[in-house]
């Protein structure tokens, strides 16, 4: 079973909690707005604790170390296919403009023997806690109800 760990970002408003959520790169993603966006995350193997990993994972998918703060732990959830994430998060400010997104190689097209490079994560944006929901992967809007269940 694989695991993924993440860090979500959020700050305070006049309009309430906003959170920070990247947009899935490569080809699968590119033209899709509902379910693909995620927290900052990525796997890790059984001998690196979640926490190590959601820290590391920020860095790499975002260009930026880890903001320093007190982690609020979210849990786990299950997405569809069957891959637990865990998530922490952290009140942090963050310009979106600042990001330098790790990479990842596939062959594309498929079956094409051409193999070509994405980003992690294509853009990265804060959202408020409702249009968030509508935005994330499915799963992951656990993860905004327990941050406003945590938030005075």
């Amino acid at each position: 079973m694989k695991r993924s760990a993440g860090l979500l970002l959020f700050r305070p408003t006049g309009n309430g909690l906003e959170v920070l959520l990247g947009h899935m790169g490569g080809p699968f993603f590119s033209r899709r707005d509902a379910g693909a966006w995620t927290i900052p995350k990525g796997e890790y193997e059984p001998d690196e604790s979640a926490w190590a990993a959601a820290r590391r994972e920020f860095e790499e998918e975002l260009g930026l170390p880890p903001p320093d703060g007190e982690a609020i732990a979210l849990g786990e959830v299950r997405q569809t296919n069957g891959k637990i994430v865990s998530a922490w998060a952290i009140e942090a400010d963050l310009d979106p403009a600042t990001i330098a997104p790790g990479t990842f190689r596939m062959e594309w097209p498929p079956r094409s023997g051409q193999l070509q490079e994405f980003p992690e994560l294509d853009r990265v944006a804060w959202f408020g806690l409702d249009r968030g929901r509508e935005v994330i992967v499915k799963a992951q809007a656990a993860f905004l109800d327990r941050l406003a269940e945590h938030s005075p």
